[in-house]
């Protein structure tokens, strides 16, 4: 029995021994150090097994790393953070001996923090029965820390685990970063981060990374962007622009900023990008419009939207490997190409079946990742911010074959990798969708917001069928069981006067092709076929588009007597004329 209480004794004494230091003990080499034994029994806190790291720390990589510094930033003072004992030691060995290093100091999160408490799914956004309040994150004592010129802090991994979802992880670097904002003025900063998983890649950025060999990145960080994103929520449990904050005039760099959509398919989207970029100019803004198109784009359509105001920039479509051939989210990896923009410092994203009803130009002023909240801890990429980067796009390209996207998709994708993003209200990006949970009041409120004049909606996202692919008379989405959830009049009618704003050669592009007339034709006789009780079955078209045919193959009738069967007129369009209108005719309205 002595024998393994001995045995026990000793395992925890290791564990004290090599777990990481949290105390701050500001240590020189002319300052008097207390005893191993001193420490451990009066300073030495139990560790928290949330913060170990089992990172293999190259000493070697380590020193090669610091010499390779600039001449000009000799490092009198560096500060460590969650390193155990024997780590500390080396540090100070290979450290010249003109230089001091502080162990510093930072109290653990409490354990009730979880990753959900941080980024909840919903939050009281409009405050009407409470105030979104974060969970507080302990925060280094600033005070009592010298001046740092580096910080060294060495980040948990746990690969069997959501390590990107890690409280622990996200503290530690945070804190790294706080170190660093607390610089005064323009005294140059650097920080080294040990860890086998890479950094939040929207906190430290590409542009700030000096060296990056194994597990060791070293960044020198703006400092005055970091200190304006530290000034946000920590997570996505408040938001990051109030709801009922006046609209803000942005004075940034407008050159260097632009909106971006991407188009997969033409006979789908061309219109829905068209008309995005008309409500765009609609509500003033002035910003460049890019479209990122691949070869399957004709010329025709191409011009379409150069007319509408986009500027096209071919690319070469990215696969997702993890999805099967021909399947809807084959190609959507293409939208990382957006990083490659770098002829911009920012760029709002947005979907190309969304319309803008006020001004959101503010959000240039806003950092990546900026977006609306999805479900659980997520963000709905329809509308984001990003600041393109070849490194970052680098990044997202490196672990394309290693991360998994919960939904198969981009959107999936992006989530895994920032992780760490701020919340904008979801009037910035309110979803045309009726929740099966709403109640009618719910829905009333949603459909005021849907047809508000003026707008109170700052962007409306429709979701199920596209009001371009439907008949102007009612919203198609009541006439599929499975769809009816994404059913508006109110909302598909806010979509059909932007579409009649837009100059007649551009309202062109959203004309139905024969087959799409077929589709709803089948769909309207199946909800007369189950007598849906909505009623939209019975209405009378009169949406000339119906009688409007720009194809070689115009009876589409005859298409619902082998509906389902492989058609061979489905590619036998032909392609009109280019049109005329120019840029300036849009932009003008």
């Amino acid at each position: 029995m002595k024998l393994v209480l001995v045995i026990i004794l000793f395992g925890t004494f290791l564990t004290f021994l090599h777990s990481p230091a949290v105390y701050n003990e500001y240590q020189s080499d002319y300052g008097t150090r207390p005893s191993f034994v001193d420490r451990w029994i009066w300073e030495r806190p139990v560790a928290d097994a949330r913060y170990v790291s089992y990172v293999d720390v190259d000493w070697d990589q380590i020193r090669e790393t610091i010499a390779r510094l600039p001449d000009s930033n000799i490092h009198q003072i560096i500060g460590l953070l969650n390193f155990n004992d024997t780590e500390i030691d080396q540090w100070k060995q290979l450290l010249p001996p003109s230089a001091k290093h502080a162990v510093l100091h930072l109290d653990y999160v409490d354990k009730s923090v979880t990753w959900e408490s941080l980024y909840p799914e919903w939050i009281d956004e409009e405050e009407e029965s409470e105030v979104p309040i974060c969970p507080s994150l302990p925060e280094p004592e600033v005070s009592k820390t010298p001046r740092l010129d580096l910080i060294a802090v060495k980040l948990p991994c746990n690969r069997s685990g959501e390590w990107s979802r890690d409280v622990a992880r996200l503290h530690l670097q945070l804190a790294a970063a706080r170190l660093a904002a607390s610089a005064k003025g323009y005294h140059p900063v650097h920080v080294l981060i040990l860890t086998d998983c890479f950094p939040i890649p929207n906190l430290f950025i590409c542009k700030d990374l000096v060296i990056h060999e194994g597990n060791a990145w070293l960044y020198k960080p703006n400092l005055s962007v970091l200190r304006e994103k530290l000034g946000l929520p920590v997570g996505s449990c408040e938001l990051a622009v109030p709801l009922k904050a006046k609209e803000r005039a942005y004075s940034g760099k407008s050159h260097r900023e632009a909106y971006a959509t991407i188009l997969h398919s033409a006979h789908v989207y061309v219109c829905g990008a068209i008309a995005a970029a008309q409500s765009i100019r609609m509500v003033g803004s002035t910003r460049d419009l890019v479209i990122l198109v691949d070869e399957t784009i004709s010329e025709y359509h191409r011009g379409g939207l150069e007319a509408a105001g986009w500027k096209i920039r071919t690319i070469q479509r990215i696969r997702n490997p993890k999805a099967e051939r021909d399947a809807y989210n084959e190609w959507n990896y293409s939208k990382f190409r957006l990083w490659q923009l770098t002829d911009y410092d920012k760029i709002i994203f947005i979907d190309a079946d969304l319309l803008i009803l006020r001004n959101i130009d503010f959000l240039f002023g806003m950092p990546e990742i900026t977006a609306t909240g999805n479900n659980a801890t997520l963000f709905n990429s329809g509308v984001m911010v990003i600041e393109p980067s070849n490194c970052t796009f680098q990044l997202l390209m490196d672990h394309i074959n290693e991360i998994e996207s919960y939904n198969g998709g981009d959107q999936g994708y992006l989530n895994e990798v920032f992780t760490w993003w701020h919340r904008i209200p979801k009037h910035m990006n309110f979803l045309k969708h009726f929740w099966i949970g709403d109640e009618e009041e719910i829905k009333e409120m949603k459909t005021r917001l849907f047809g508000a004049d003026p707008p109170i909606l700052y962007v409306l996202h429709y979701l199920g069928l596209k009001p371009w692919l439907c008949f102007r008379d009612y919203d198609c989405n009541w006439n599929v069981d499975i769809l009816q959830e994404f059913a508006s009049d109110v909302a598909h009618k806010q979509w059909w006067k932007v579409h009649d704003a837009m100059p007649e050669n551009l309202q062109k592009f959203c004309l139905l092709r024969s087959k799409q007339k077929a589709a709803l034709e089948w769909d309207r006789r199946q909800a007369e076929k189950g007598n849906y009780t909505d009623g939209h079955w019975r209405i009378n078209i009169t949406d000339h588009r119906l009688k409007t045919c720009f194809e070689d193959f115009c009876f589409w009738e005859s298409m619902l007597w082998h509906w389902g069967e492989t058609n061979w007129t489905d590619n036998a369009t032909v392609t009109p004329t280019t049109p005329t209108v120019t840029t300036a005719s849009l932009s003008s309205l």
